[in-house]
């Protein structure tokens, strides 16, 4: 019996022994990390070709490679744009290195700058995957709400001086809850094909001159937290009136939505597995 299209057939084969590609890449150790960083100097967490500043990933990659003396490729959770911060930001990379956790966490400490470090360090099952794998992120904008700025935290709030109504901001808020279309919140530049997405939490607190606005959901749009935030500044300046969340998220237009507020503000506090 003969087989049919067997050039393609052939084309799939391997020698005995060998492994596909992507086999090979997925082979040893399945390392996770958990980075902490501050944005500021970076173009963002994805190297990025035409630009003068370093990627955070650009960087980490570089002092895995020093220590393990092989080339290491980042899977990150979702990738932060420049300026934006994390807490616990989350990677995987696989590795035939032996080199113990607390060594290699200590080494990769020694050689990364001082706004980049690794927090955490876990050695993972083979098919974990940061993207993937991930069940929710938490992120939070954080607004310096007083008179005058703080030369000493200029990098990492959002400067806004003026009076905002936090119990109008918090009622507002609450038809974000759920899965909805966000696009209405997502920058033009977004190439995200799927702009539906469930906000799990979205809470607002102040303490003292603090305000705090932490969203928690299954995924994010590009700059859908800080247009979030943007609008939600217009509602509590008194500038939308009651209702416009609701009709903005209805529309799906983003030219209806409040500004940008800048990347300072934003960190990345949590990726749930």
């Amino acid at each position: 019996m003969k087989l049919k299209n067997v050039p393609a057939f052939r084309r799939f084969r391997r020698k005995s022994g060998s492994r596909p590609r992507n086999e090979v890449r997925a082979s040893g150790r399945n390392l996770k990390l958990e980075i902490e960083y501050n944005g500021r100097n970076y173009c963002g967490w994805q190297v990025q070709p035409n630009t003068k500043k370093k990627s955070i990933q650009g960087v980490i990659e570089k002092a895995l490679g020093k220590i393990l003396g092989e080339k290491v490729k980042l899977i990150v959770s979702g990738r932060t744009d420049a300026g934006v911060h994390a807490l616990a930001q989350v990677a995987n990379f696989h590795t035939r290195s032996k080199i113990p956790l607390d060594k290699l966490k200590l080494g990769m400490n020694g050689f990364l700058p001082q706004d980049i470090k690794i927090s955490g360090m876990k050695e993972e099952s083979s098919d974990f995957h940061s993207r993937f794998s991930s069940k929710a992120k938490i992120y939070r904008y954080t607004i310096l709400n007083r008179a005058y700025s703080s030369p000493l935290m200029k990098d990492i709030v959002f400067f806004y001086p003026h009076y905002l109504d936090l119990r109008l901001m918090r009622r507002e808020s609450r038809v974000l809850l759920g899965r909805h279309n966000f696009r209405s919140f997502q920058a033009s530049l977004g190439k995200e094909r799927n702009p539906v997405k469930t906000i799990k939490r979205l809470v607002i607190t102040k303490n003292k001159d603090m305000i705090y606005i932490d969203i928690e959901a299954d995924g994010f749009l590009y700059n859908m937290v800080r247009n979030i935030v943007g609008t939600l500044i217009e509602i509590g300046r008194g500038r939308f009136a009651e209702g416009s969340l609701k009709k903005i998220l209805r529309l799906k237009d983003r030219r209806l939505a409040g500004q940008t507020v800048p990347a300072s503000g934003l960190c990345l506090l949590k990726v749930r597995y």
